[in-house]
């Protein structure tokens, strides 16, 4: 996608509850600049639910039904669902 495009869909994607913004805020973090046109379309179906229907599908509360149960909403909800990466422990010298 075109940088105006994203930030367009990015400025769309602004919810009301703080934390559908969050998961979309790090989605865009994440896969932003690699955002296909398929996944664009498939955040834009998202963002057409209420904010506590779209809180729902991100917590796993429910799943996509009816016009959203397909592989580009469910591809996508994988990455907007797909946790932080653990922080690495590094060993330390100390003995105990």
């Amino acid at each position: 996608m075109d940088p105006r495009a994203l930030g367009r869909l990015q400025w769309r994607c602004r919810r009301g509850l703080l934390e559908n913004d969050l998961f979309v805020e790090r989605f865009f973090a994440r896969h932003g600049s690699a955002l296909t046109q398929r996944q664009a379309l498939a955040l834009e179906a998202l963002m057409a639910l209420a904010d506590n229907d779209l809180l729902d599908l991100f917590l796993r509360r429910t799943e996509p039904s009816d016009e959203l149960d397909r592989p580009d909403v469910h591809a996508l909800l994988a990455l907007i669902r797909a946790p932080l990466p653990s922080p690495v422990s590094l060993p330390t010298n100390e003995t105990p």
